[in-house]
């Protein structure tokens, strides 16, 4: 959905440069011991994005497996992954179809709302089953999701970030609109490139994340056990409509139950 993606990718770790990821992953830790059924070891990550998370969850002594749809996403992180000499499997993978080659894993994550680009029923219950698949018996599933009640309260029509880069400054202004009856954020970015000549550059990335209920996502559920629903990485278990972030830990089901995902 971008004409720039590459540009966008390069400068992704500069826009999320204050998200705590090391944090994120100490917390999926916390769950992955309270929670877990057996070691987990082997886990796979999916949208891994510039691979923040994976590298956080290597440090604190999982194997990750980490994919993501896109190959300049991909093309960072591995270039990250050299720099700082990580052995994270980085893999081109669209999560509505996996291809792991049979392998299975103690546990998998999809976070930073990432579950949510897969904008359809059909390719939730894809994504799902997909995951199904690749874990073994009472594997995790941890995933985050943006929270509708907060979504519709409180999004904001219009935002604009700034940041200070070698060259001069980016400007991020990110345009959102909701479409209520499928449940979806269209947010397009417009990003300035202004540099210390006085010269600039613009380019958009436009993406589409759907946001989704408590009850409606344990409902997709059905091949996997929920077993808890977070305020975002708090720990709190009280959700409400100022909550803009779930982290819903779920459990493997021996077998599926019929329909959903």
């Amino acid at each position: 959905m971008s004409t720039h993606m590459g540009r966008y990718a390069e400068l992704y770790d500069t826009f999320y440069a204050d998200k705590p990821y090391a944090e994120e992953a100490a917390f999926v830790h916390s769950c992955f011991l309270k929670y877990g059924t057996g070691a987990i070891q082997q886990v796979l990550e999916l949208a891994c994005g510039t691979g923040s998370h994976a590298f956080a969850l290597e440090d604190l002594g999982y194997k990750v497996v980490a994919t993501d749809y896109s190959h300049d996403m991909l093309e960072y992180a591995r270039r990250k992954a050299r720099q700082i000499s990580s052995s994270v499997d980085f893999r081109h993978e669209d999560m509505r179809n996996l291809e792991l080659r049979g392998e299975t894993f103690d546990a998998a994550i999809c976070l930073f709302d990432s579950i949510g680009f897969v904008v359809t029923n059909d390719g939730l219950i894809r994504v799902l089953k997909g995951v199904w698949r690749s874990l073994r018996p009472g594997g995790l599933f941890v995933f985050e999701f943006w929270h509708a009640p907060a979504m519709l309260r409180r999004f904001d029509p219009v935002r604009a970030n700034r940041w200070s880069y070698p060259d001069g400054h980016l400007l991020r202004v990110s345009e959102t609109s909701l479409d209520c009856l499928h449940q979806l954020a269209r947010v397009r970015y417009t990003v300035y490139e202004l540099r210390t000549d006085g010269t600039y550059t613009s380019f958009e990335e436009t993406q589409m994340n759907r946001y989704f209920m408590v009850q409606e996502a344990s409902g997709w559920l059905t091949r996997f056990e929920p077993v808890e629903w977070f305020a975002g990485f708090t720990g709190l278990k009280e959700i409400n409509e100022e909550t803009w972030h779930v982290v819903a830990v779920s459990r493997r089901s021996p077998s599926p139950v019929h329909g959903g995902g």
